[in-house]
């Protein structure tokens, strides 16, 4: 059974996150490249906020009896095949899961570039991807 008070937490947490995200996707990318504080900060927020979603998607595909995803991006995939999230909003969504990663693990240096679009994606996506969750949580 999905435990809506985990969800809910983890919604809020990501929603606090959110408002930050949104500030800095703001910036235009010429400022955002010359403030190392910003960057530091676009990192930490997708991190926390990708990988709260990441547990929210774990979470509510097991307790619908599935098996757990195989990994992080197919997390979001499958939210999309059981119908929690549209097709195209759970493909946009699996992307941040190798941003994510590659923020953590630092495969490669990060290329600031591409943390600005991650941020531009997130705060188009992650709103719609709330209300889907939202959408889909069991009555109180």
């Amino acid at each position: 059974m999905i435990d809506r008070e985990l969800v809910t937490r983890k919604i809020a947490l990501i929603s606090g996150d959110l408002k930050e995200i949104i500030r800095l996707a703001a910036m235009p990318l010429s400022d955002y490249l010359t403030d190392a504080h910003a960057e530091i900060l676009a990192e930490r927020y997708l991190e926390r906020v990708v990988g709260r979603m990441i547990d929210i998607n774990y979470h509510m595909i097991t307790e619908s009896g599935e098996a757990p995803p195989r990994d992080y991006y197919d997390s979001f995939l499958k939210m999309g095949a059981l119908g929690i999230l549209p097709a195209d909003l759970a493909r946009q969504t699996a992307s941040c899961a190798g941003l994510r990663n590659r923020i953590v693990h630092e495969y490669d240096e990060i290329d600031p570039v591409r943390i600005h679009e991650g941020l531009q994606a997130a705060a188009r996506d992650i709103p719609l991807y709330l209300n889907h969750i939202d959408m889909h949580m069991p009555g109180e």
